[in-house]
């Protein structure tokens, strides 16, 4: 590791971040206010997800409730994006699943502090980078999907507690309610939603998810209706997080048991943070620091591992809440984590007795914020390649996780980009008054081009003097330069001169047979050509 790269982290961590988040200069006493009541709506959203997702990863609650607390607090404290809300989330829990079943909880334990380390390790070398090749339309695709997949993980809700067992996406096969505690359900979701929906246009003295939660769970509680609560879930009462190094052998074959499942989760963990990252910058106007956020995400979960914690990201329905309450800064996201030990440790009787119903009101109205509405108005104006990818996206999404949607996004997208590249190779002929024929090269030649570019020329047919002009594209990697000499080596075989023109200086060190063929002239492009390497090590040579 760069000790520079780190010494300049930390400086600038310190100067500007850790000081704003614990000494907010500028603050007032009304935005203190909102950023620890929208702190408060976040924990009591936190506890019934955090609860489900260690059952997906078959843990122990407070499990999942200690990696909640830890994760929310130290991302909240360094992340890279104000606002953002991190803990235990689905997408990592339903690849663990598979780890806990096959080698016990302190597997796990060791596998999220190397998931940790390979997260800094990212954010130290700048990968995070990378996240901006994400083309808008997955972007679309992965706001619809994620928000379709929150609306499926709410459903098991609206199950017989005791019968549902909790999936990646919430679906079970549990006893559904019906009849009266079904309608009772039905229409305390819909209060909740309806007091989300009327606060704002009331007053603002109070985020709108958390009086929907007071409202209908002082309802509730003082006409004791009996509906699911937080605590028919599970407990989540405890103690302070201990530290706790993992119990595992330190040998070569833990390493490569846990490795795999490392470099799944912090992949998966650092492509829903940074998604997260961007989506919550778009809405409040503001830019994130993507190295940061990888810096923090991987601190974070390797403290989590030392303290028996499942390790996290960035969770976009809690951010959501977090940013629609009026969260901007720091405060919100380490109240929220403070709030939620607050509750681990004295609070949960109390807070057990929250309806679900009211937490699945707050969680619908995200995914109704969350999803991109104009997405599906826009699919018959966007171009073909664009509106497939949205709905590839979201589909994928949905039937697998999160990262692999991204992925398959970003290919489809490139290789739809590749194509409409190469299709636009072609060239305007001419002849000179001295009888020279005249290619004049259109469109970028790259790997994708270079046989549509070998295609134009038909050497047996040509004049004894052929000019190759290069002004109006650009050689972009090796195979552009292999087809260059390919065409080059026809014409010289049938005994013909050809000049080539308009083609970066650094093409004369890089074409082997043709660079002699090459016509120098004061307006000749500077671009660098992506094959250097493949020069220097000899690939180009030899023809």
């Amino acid at each position: 590791m760069n000790r520079t790269t780190l010494a300049s982290f930390a400086r600038r961590l310190n100067a500007s971040d850790l000081s704003t988040s614990l000494n907010p200069k500028g603050i007032t006493l009304d935005r203190w206010r909102i950023e620890l009541l929208s702190g408060l709506t976040v924990a009591l959203a936190l506890v019934p997800e955090a609860v489900a997702f260690s059952f997906v990863a078959g843990v122990n609650p407070l499990v999942g409730l200690y990696a909640a607390f830890i994760v929310g607090l130290i991302t909240a404290l360094i992340g890279g994006r104000p606002g953002m809300i991190s803990g235990a989330t689905g997408a990592l829990a339903v690849v663990m699943v598979s780890l806990v079943a096959q080698h016990g909880v302190e597997y796990l334990f060791a596998t999220v502090v190397l998931m940790g380390i390979i997260q800094i390790a990212s954010g130290i070398f700048k990968l995070g980078k990378f996240i901006r090749l994400v083309p808008h339309p997955v972007m679309l695709g992965f706001v619809n999907g994620l928000a379709i997949v929150i609306f499926l993980a709410q459903l098991t809700q609206f199950q017989v507690p005791g019968t549902a067992e909790v999936s990646g996406h919430g679906m079970s096969g549990g006893e559904w309610l019906s009849g009266w505690p079904l309608v009772l359900m039905l229409a305390l979701v819909a209060l909740t939603m309806a007091v989300i929906w009327a606060v704002p246009i009331i007053t603002s003295a109070i985020p709108a998810p958390l009086a929907g939660i007071l409202v209908v769970a002082a309802i509730v509680i003082v006409f004791g209706i009996d509906v699911p609560r937080v605590g028919d879930m599970a407990s989540i009462q405890g103690g302070l997080p201990s530290f706790h190094i993992p119990t595992v052998p330190l040998t070569w074959e833990t390493f490569e048991i846990i490795l795999p499942y490392a470099f799944i989760l912090a992949a998966i963990g650092l492509i829903e943070s940074l998604l997260t990252l961007n989506l919550v910058g778009e809405m409040t106007n503001e830019r994130g620091g993507a190295s940061q956020e990888c810096v923090a995400q991987g601190v974070a979960n390797t403290v989590t591992g030392f303290f028996g914690g499942m390790g996290g990201c960035a969770m976009i329905g809690q951010s959501m809440i977090n940013v629609k309450s009026g969260g901007r800064t720091r405060i919100a996201g380490i109240a929220a984590a403070l709030f939620l030990l607050v509750f681990i440790l004295f609070a949960a009787p109390l807070i057990e007795k929250i309806p679900l119903a009211a937490l699945v009101g707050v969680m619908f109205m995200v995914v109704i914020g969350t999803f991109a509405w104009n997405s599906l108005r826009i699919l018959r104006k966007v171009p073909t390649t664009d509106a497939v990818v949205i709905v590839l996206v979201t589909v994928v999404t949905v039937m697998t996780d999160l990262a692999t949607a991204v992925v398959v996004g970003v290919i489809v997208s490139a290789l739809a980009y590749a194509w409409s590249n190469a299709t636009r190779i072609h060239a305007k002929v001419y002849e000179t008054p001295e009888g020279a024929k005249v290619y004049q090269i259109q469109g970028p030649l790259f790997f994708g081009s270079a046989d549509g570019f070998v295609e134009l020329f038909t050497p047996e047919q040509d004049p004894q003097r052929v000019v190759i002009d290069f002004a109006d594209s650009r050689v972009a990697d090796q195979s552009a330069l292999q087809a260059i000499e390919t065409i080059a080596a026809k014409y010289q075989g049938a005994g013909k001169k050809i000049e080539l023109r308009h083609l970066s200086r650094d093409c004369h060190q890089l074409l082997n047979k043709a660079g002699q063929l090459m016509v120098d002239s004061e307006d000749d492009p500077t671009y660098e050509i992506a094959a250097n390497y493949g020069v220097r090590t000899g690939i180009l040579g030899g023809h």
